[in-house]
């Protein structure tokens, strides 16, 4: 694939050589086009060596090939990284005074931008103004992250991580190559603006004494996969974030726990207000009745060296079906479970699926087959969503990476939160 990778003038800008050499290892063509300022922090050289690719620095080099179109209209993604409050603002007035504001006016690609400067200058109302427009736009534009800045300054400014960012790229590459039928990505990249999503993510960890714990699989990948593509499509998202393997994307409000009932505790506040919920979360079905209080030793008696504690456990809250019954007739939140299923016995995945949407009363239910080597750690999924009182599934989505699988969810929550809003309208 074709990247073009913008520099603006700010010293983040040596992230950026970390964040090309990542996209130039995993495959895609990349287009460097720094800003005259941008070279004072990192020079051409850098980028051609390390792009493999000369340079493109202002309009009027190569200029038979007019490049100040040709770049922006062959590129499959632009990232802006630095994107200093002047490029913001040049960007949202649509001004094309060099080559990289140009190749922002002409790409009908994904367009990222990652802002990085000092923290008055973020939260400058003109400055989130410009976020508010180029957002409106379709832009996908990356929150900074909270540290150290330039000096001894700390605050809301510094620039994403670059393997942060290149996940983002990623992620909007793999739209492209797997959405080439649906709605255009800008037309759907801001169709959650609005709405308040709360989220859980990971599994709990029932804690025996001190140090041991009752656990399950769960790496939290989907959830968090689901967090963040509904933050890139406008929402305004809470995450209540258990044990995970992966961090949490950066533009949402993080509420870490551990147990079950932290996890209860911690989801009923964050519902405050909210659309929808998501429950993706592993949460224990059982804890121990109680937990030690010092680090349970192995038996030391002489004529038993094979004994072992015995753990009384006792039934963990049913969370879901305790938020949906305490919802009653109200039609918010919209409320999404998910379904991890083995199949047994009993009955196959899909069959258990349907049975616990019946037994659980919620809107939506993401049903999907785990275990050892499925699912579980693994970057790709199969799921099946049933909507409540219908029996075939509203979609079949995999094998597919799990960010996909995060938009399909989002996408029949989008369609429910409208079915939802049609029943909260008066007659």
């Amino acid at each position: 694939m074709h990247v073009v990778l913008g520099v603006a003038g700010g010293i983040a800008a040596y992230k950026a050589a970390l964040l090309l050499r990542l996209l130039k290892e995993s495959g895609h063509d990349v287009t460097v086009v720094p800003t005259a300022s941008a070279l004072r922090f990192v020079g051409e050289p850098t980028w051609a060596a390390l792009s493999g690719r000369p340079v493109a620095t202002d309009v009027w080099t190569d200029v038979h090939e007019v490049p100040h179109v040709r770049i922006g209209q062959s590129a499959d993604l632009v990232i802006v990284a630095p994107a200093t409050a002047d490029l913001l603002a040049k960007a949202a007035a649509g001004l094309a005074d060099d080559l990289l504001t140009n190749t922002l006016l002409t790409a009908r690609c994904p367009v990222v931008l990652a802002p990085a400067m000092h923290t008055e200058m973020w939260e400058h109302p003109a400055t989130q103004a410009n976020v508010e427009t180029l957002t409106s736009r379709g832009i996908h534009v990356v929150p900074p992250a909270s540290g150290r800045l330039t000096g001894v300054d700390t605050g809301p400014g510094r620039m994403p991580e670059p393997v942060d960012l290149f996940a983002i790229c990623q992620r909007e590459l793999e739209r492209g190559r797997t959405t080439e039928a649906a709605e255009p990505a800008p037309a759907r990249r801001r169709d959650l603006a609005g709405l308040r999503i709360v989220v859980t993510a990971g599994g709990t960890r029932e804690p025996i004494d001190p140090v041991r714990f009752l656990g399950n699989r769960s790496s939290g990948k989907q959830g968090i996969a689901i967090a963040a593509a509904a933050a890139e499509r406008g929402a305004q998202v809470r995450l209540v974030l258990a044990h995970v393997d992966v961090e949490p994307p950066h533009g949402v409000e993080v509420a870490r726990v551990s147990s079950a009932l932290e996890l209860q505790e911690a989801t009923r506040a964050a519902l405050e207000g909210a659309d929808v919920l998501i429950m993706a979360a592993a949460v224990a079905d059982f804890r121990p009745a109680s937990v030690a209080q010092s680090k349970i030793k192995k038996s030391h008696d002489p004529g038993d060296p094979d004994a072992a504690p015995s753990i009384e456990l006792v039934r963990n809250p049913d969370i879901l079906a305790g938020i949906v019954r305490d919802r009653g007739d109200e039609t918010r939140p919209v409320i999404v479970g998910f379904a991890a299923e083995t199949g047994d016995d009993s009955g196959s995945v899909l069959e258990l699926g349907r049975a616990k949407l019946l037994r659980k009363g919620c809107d939506l239910l993401v049903v999907n087959e785990v275990g050892v080597d499925k699912t579980f750690g693994l970057d790709e999924n199969t799921v099946h969503i049933l909507r409540r009182g219908e029996d075939d599934p509203i979609a079949d989505v995999g094998p597919a990476g799990k960010d996909v699988i995060a938009h399909a969810v989002l996408d029949a929550v989008r369609d429910a939160t409208a079915v939802s809003d049609t029943r909260r309208t008066p007659a």
